[in-house]
């Protein structure tokens, strides 16, 4: 049976088992969303913005670990989509983004809405198409699918033009991909992976470094295998969090520039370290020739450009994480080292950890006047007793999360970690929230973050996605002003946001509920409100505007010598919500 360009797509992505497509429509894609009116099986959520839409599919992708999609018209459609696709380049998250494309024989003419999106979204997709015959469609999509999940996942582009929508030809799907410059190593050297086992087994004080890429295989069972079965302390980065338990007797929590210090020293003074899905990224690893100087390096991970890339590496192993894992616990079960030996061989390990934790602990002081960010995410967290899919945006309030918020299970917090994206938390949120409608989703956010996609409170209105949101609110771009503290001799130039909006009559703008907290006797009472309620909230939480977020350290420094405290007082000579907690009302 003939079909059209528009009804192979459809056809082919209920194929690779799509429910659901974030977008906006405009001329050149009409013909696909004429097709998806009367379609049952495909959800489209109408989005108020392409980054929006963005941001939507990677937070269903990282909450499902399927990969999201997204379907954009053409020129500032498909350009609006550019900070998404880098993002997700950035974080190894699997999409399927489609656009739009002028008619083919007016591309290169300067065409109506006409954007060279292919160029332009080389250097930030794993892979992208631009379709010129509508019998290589089916076989496009396929391939997009395969290229998006495999290996390290990423973004792919498909440019359709929109005489391809319309041309008509047989439907047939392919039933497999082969690629022959595209082959991922899945399973792991095995020799490499023996002599890993025995480095773990003769090491006296190793480390585990947990990445992003464990979430991303779904390798949280087989790590934790591994740290129970030897004994091994576990730190994760950022993309890391809840690949192991938050709670767990052996988790150091976050390491990094704004990490625990047990974390950072144990990585400083470790003789093994075990970097697993993780890239030793610059926010990680400090000033590199002092991040873990005195130890060995195993790296497994399955991107082979990515190991020896920033760091030396004694043991890379090339694989997929899961599967890699599951070949060393097995080896290492067999290998007749007995658990006991392993915790009295490393005792003083563990009493070292224990002492840094006990002099270097997360701590703030919550006085009875203003509400300490911290102290937000303290109550969040004790409120929902961890049950919920975090999203943040970037900035303090992401670190603070980051640090006192403990992620129990994988694919539960969601953020923006290599690019560092301000307006993805909320739209990520929706995304996660039409995923998985019964569950508790919460965004955590900052009155700057906020309003990069504030827009998308209508789409979370009329989608009936109960996201609660939870600003905390200081009236800065919070870690600019930070840095303009620390670095800048407190010249807070063009990060005091004077003119923020009441956040509690914009949620009922647009139909949703707005509650705020101004003490901190009124934070609990506000969370849970917004928990009772079956409709998106807006918590607006007025914190401390001097708060900063500690341990730090500062750029090109060394992990092991971070900063705790501010080194010296704020200045007289500052903005007037500074100065007083009330005036942030009133100002």
């Amino acid at each position: 049976m003939k079909l059209t360009g528009s009804q192979i797509l459809i056809e082919s992505l209920k194929k690779e088992g799509v429910d659901t497509i974030f977008g906006l429509p405009g001329g050149v894609v009409l013909g696909i969303f004429d097709a998806l009116y009367h379609e049952k099986d495909i959800k489209v959520i109408l989005t108020r913005h392409e980054q929006g839409a963005m941001h939507m599919a990677e937070g269903y992708a990282k909450a499902t670990g399927k990969p999201g999609v997204a379907l954009v018209t053409s020129g500032p459609g498909a350009t609006n989509t550019v900070t998404g696709l880098t993002n997700a380049y950035m974080d190894s998250c699997p999409l399927v983004v489609i656009t739009g494309q002028v008619p083919s024989q007016m591309i290169g003419n300067d065409a109506f809405q006409e954007a060279d999106i292919v160029g332009i979204s080389r250097p930030c997709t794993k892979y992208n198409f631009l379709v010129k015959d509508v019998k290589d469609l089916a076989q496009i999509i396929k391939e997009a699918f395969y290229i998006a999940t495999t290996g390290r996942p990423g973004p792919v582009l498909i440019d359709l033009p929109k005489d391809v929508t319309f041309a008509k030809t047989d439907y047939k799907y392919p039933d497999k991909v082969s690629i022959r410059s595209y082959n991922p190593t899945v399973q792991g050297n095995k020799w490499q992976i023996k002599q890993a086992a025995l480095a773990i087994g003769k090491a006296k004080k190793p480390v585990l470094y947990v990445g992003g890429g464990v979430v991303l295989s779904n390798a949280h069972k087989e790590i934790s295998d591994l740290a129970e079965m030897t004994q091994i302390p576990v730190t994760m980065t950022l993309m890391g969090l809840g690949a192991f338990s938050g709670t767990h007797p052996l988790s150091l929590g976050m390491l990094g520039m704004h990490g625990l210090a047990c974390a950072n020293w144990a990585v400083h003074d470790c003789d093994l370290l075990i970097a697993v899905g993780a890239r030793f990224d610059d926010r990680v690893t400090g000033k590199v020739s002092e991040f873990a100087p005195n130890c060995e390096v195993i790296h497994i991970d399955i991107d082979p450009t990515s190991i020896r890339k920033n760091f030396k590496v004694d043991i890379p192993i090339v694989g997929d994480v899961r599967q890699v894992l599951k070949e060393l616990n097995e080896v290492l079960r067999n290998s007749f080292i007995e658990k006991g030996d392993l915790i009295e061989t490393r005792k003083p390990w563990f009493d070292q950890i224990e002492e840094w934790k006990r002099e270097k602990p997360l701590q703030f002081h919550q006085d009875t006047q203003i509400i300490k960010p911290q102290f937000v995410i303290q109550k969040i967290y004790e409120l929902t007793k961890g049950n919920a899919i975090v999203t943040t945006d970037v900035g303090q309030h992401q670190m603070w999360a980051a640090q006192y918020f403990k992620f129990n299970q994988s694919r539960t917090f969601l953020s923006s970690g290599g690019l560092g994206t301000m307006g993805y938390g909320f739209p990520a949120a929706l995304g996660a929230q039409a995923a998985f409608p019964q569950q508790l989703v919460i965004n955590i956010s900052g009155d700057g973050s906020i309003q990069m996609n504030i827009q998308e409170m209508a789409t979370a209105v009329i989608e009936n996605l109960p996201v609660k949101i939870a600003i905390l609110n200081n009236r800065y771009l919070g870690m600019v002003r930070q840095w303009q503290q620390l670095f800048y001799e407190q010249r807070y130039s063009s990060s005091y946001l004077d003119q923020s909006p009441d956040f509690v009559k914009l949620a009922e703008a647009y139909g949703a509920v707005g509650l705020r907290a101004t003490k901190p006797e009124e934070v609990e009472g506000v969370i849970l409100e917004a928990l009772k309620v079956k409709k998106p909230v807006i918590m607006d939480f007025l914190v401390d505007p001097n708060e900063n977020v500690y341990p730090m350290v500062p750029a090109g420094g060394a992990n092991h010598a971070m900063v705790f405290e501010d080194p010296k007082p704020v200045s007289e000579d500052k903005p007037a919500s500074m100065q007083s907690p009330d005036s942030i009302l009133t100002a």
